[in-house]
């Protein structure tokens, strides 16, 4: 009778979306995920909580594209979360406060792996093995490493099988080597939605006893969602106050700028729904020059509008990865909004952005001891890597004809299982 073999399993938990991979005898294959629109690879990072007294615990919620689903049905009577892999290192991030019950960020991890789990038809069960992708450097302001890794041992514990952690961007190195036949200097680039993320790694022919070497590596903790935080400051964020004043006995100040951090970042928005900070708003809104302007953000907290927001601004971002002018709309809330903006525009405002990616590829060819001039292909992988600012950047340093692309959002999770099949994971371990 037959058996079969024991796999090993790739997981990339990102920031927008996740993928899995399974990979046995040297082979490694996406697990497609059922979707309201049919099986995908990917599942959006996401999670959606409603009151329901039929459920145990008396809320009830669905994962990725089912979150979302959900949530656009019943948007007022939702609870949606996303991006909460941003705050995996963050000393700051307690736990979420959903419906008065209460989830830290392992809980909220467990339950998203279970949703993810549930809609893989068994086939991220009894893996021998499980390699997860980890950033280089962790999204936020003061990132700990140490609390994520602990963080996300809870998380992932529950699949008890042997668990490995390997850098994100040497899990794309390992997906691009399976595609190339010729020996090579690689630089890796994954743009997340938290990260940005480098490998420098030596790739053999086909054949050689240790495939790939790693070199050098770096990383920054922003990405596609700081822009996407930079379209909101620019764009909603004077409608909802920022800059304005309010009295405090008899003087007039700055509202503080800490509400409005919060609000253009996609891991805090939904978090900002709790008795506490809406009583904040409320004050403020009290004494406020322009209470309006108060107001309507707290509309868009109480009302559950943060996805409708997101998807705003991912819409006029992705039209300006085609067109150098686009229309940015969003209308909800008592707030409406149509702007034009050109890719001029976006280029000027995430200026700042750009300069911390250039210097963290600088940090990962000096840890490589590699000069630019030494490297054979850039291989640029995660959503964010297809903004043309992205793009241009590696053409100006390095020439568009080294560049390769391809497996955006999968390459990772590919890459991540065949590494899991090697003998000694010492090298690839972070």
């Amino acid at each position: 009778m037959s058996s079969t073999p024991p796999f090993v399993l790739g997981l990339d938990f990102g920031t927008t979306n996740s993928v899995a991979a399974a990979a046995r005898g040297g082979e490694s294959s996406l697990v497609m995920l059922d979707a309201p629109a049919g099986p995908e690879a990917v599942f959006r990072s996401a999670l959606c909580f409603w009151e329901d007294e039929a459920v145990r615990g008396g809320i009830a919620s669905e994962g990725g594209p089912y979150a979302i689903a959900e949530y656009l049905e019943f948007p007022s009577a939702s609870r949606f979360i996303q991006s909460f892999k941003s705050v995996a290192a963050s000393a700051s991030f307690d736990q979420a406060t959903i419906f008065d019950r209460r989830f830290k960020f392992e809980d909220l991890g467990r339950l998203f792996l279970d949703k993810m789990s549930a809609r893989a038809g068994g086939a991220l069960s009894g893996p021998a093995r499980v390699v997860v992708g980890r950033p280089v450097i962790y999204a936020g302001a003061a990132p700990d490493g140490d609390l994520a890794r602990r963080r996300y041992d809870a998380m992932f514990a529950n699949f008890g099988a042997t668990l490995h952690y390997v850098y994100e961007p040497l899990g794309a190195a390992f997906s691009y080597a399976s595609r190339i036949t010729e020996p090579a200097t690689v630089l890796v680039a994954d743009f997340g939605g938290g990260t940005s993320d480098f490998s420098v790694v030596q790739i053999e022919a086909p054949g050689a006893p240790q495939r790939c070497i790693p070199l050098g590596h770096a990383g920054v903790g922003i990405a596609g969602d700081r822009f996407d935080a930079r379209i909101v400051e620019q764009l909603v964020m004077p409608l909802l106050g920022k800059g304005g004043f309010y009295r405090s006995f008899g003087k007039q100040l700055e509202i503080p700028n800490g509400y409005f951090n919060d609000f253009a970042d996609w891991s805090r928005l939904a978090l900002m729904r709790n008795r506490r900070t809406l009583a904040e708003l409320e004050a403020l809104r009290r004494s406020s020059l322009d209470p309006d302007a108060i107001a309507r953000m707290i509309a868009i907290i109480d009302q559950e509008l943060g996805f409708r927001l997101h998807e705003a601004v991912g819409r006029v971002k992705r039209d300006l990865s085609a067109s150098t002018a686009a229309c940015f709309r969003f209308s909800s809330a008592g707030l409406t909004i149509e702007a034009e903006v050109t890719r001029t525009d976006l280029e000027s405002w995430i200026a700042p952005e750009i300069r911390q990616i250039e210097a963290a590829i600088d940090r990962a060819l000096v840890m490589a001891e590699t000069d630019p001039s030494a490297i054979d292909q850039i291989f640029l992988t995660g959503g964010t890597s297809l903004t043309p600012r992205i793009i241009r950047l590696f053409e100006e340093r390095f020439g568009g004809d080294r560049i390769a692309t391809g497996g955006e959002l999968t390459s990772i999770a590919h890459g991540l299982a065949l590494i899991g099949e090697q003998d000694d994971l010492a090298a690839w371990a972070a």
